[in-house]
């Protein structure tokens, strides 16, 4: 495909990133990610085993010389807790692109906006390639932008949600002022989802919970497969003009 997702300077063939977590057995997990088509999955550093060898090790079921892991920190409700998470991921696999995620409590699980722009500053001056989960604010957008993230994530609706896109306005308004990789991250519920967040112009998505809680996750993780191919065929081939009036489909002049 000519039409490839760049992160950090790092080509992607899909547009569609998957997490790893959720599922009934990281077997499960394997061959949904493998059904969905994605060169990039989120690895939760403090949740999922990537370096204790007496146990079940992720690594043994997703390749990551054919799939990048994009290290998270979920869980993580401090900037402290962040860098030190990141820094660990570093050490353990050498990982300078990760996903930020600074959450505000443990309820609605909103990120803290105070606490992800001060970790994307610092995780950027440290060389880190940041993809930054945030709130859909245009502002928080920009200044994240500022001080040199490489990717803006901004939610769709809570964490684990399925509520879809909730403030389509506000993704198209960041979508105009930023020249970074847009991508929608939590909050989708289901194919469709995708494939509206790809035809506002997002530049992917990432997908958990509606694949791996889905009742048959495999056939989902095919159905936000082929969703956010057409949502970006659609948005590339541009969409007609709203009216509120009808316009007739066939000629007027020549009429029998």
């Amino acid at each position: 495909m000519k039409d490839k997702l760049t992160v950090a300077g790092k080509k992607f063939n899909s547009r569609l990133i998957v997490g790893t977590g959720k599922y009934k057995s990281m077997s499960e997990c394997a061959k949904a990610i493998k059904l969905s088509g994605a060169d990039i999955v989120t690895v939760a550093v403090r949740r999922v085993n990537i370096s204790n060898k007496n146990k079940p090790l992720l690594m043994d079921y997703i390749d990551p010389k054919k799939i990048t892991y994009l290290p998270n920190t979920a869980g993580c409700f401090t900037s402290e807790d962040a860098l030190r998470t990141l820094r660990l991921a570093r050490e353990i696999g050498g990982w300078k692109l990760v996903k930020l995620e600074v959450l505000g409590d443990k309820k609605n699980l909103f990120p803290d906006v105070i606490e992800t722009l001060k970790s994307t500053e610092v995780l950027s001056k440290e060389g880190f390639k940041v993809m930054v989960y945030c709130n859909d604010d245009p502002l928080m957008a920009k200044r994240l932008e500022n001080v040199g993230a490489s990717a803006i994530m901004p939610l769709a609706a809570p964490i684990g949600s399925g509520l879809g896109i909730l403030n389509k306005v506000n993704i198209k308004i960041i979508r105009k002022q930023t020249k970074l990789p847009l991508i929608i991250d939590a909050g989708l519920g289901q194919a469709s989802d995708a494939t509206t967040a790809m035809e506002l112009g997002c530049d992917g998505v990432l997908v958990n919970t509606a694949i791996a809680k889905a009742k048959k996750p495999f056939e989902m993780a095919q159905a936000f497969k082929h969703a956010v191919i057409a949502g970006r065929q659609s948005y590339l081939s541009g969409r007609i003009d709203k009216t509120i009036m009808g316009k007739p489909s066939s000629p007027n002049t020549g009429i029998i």
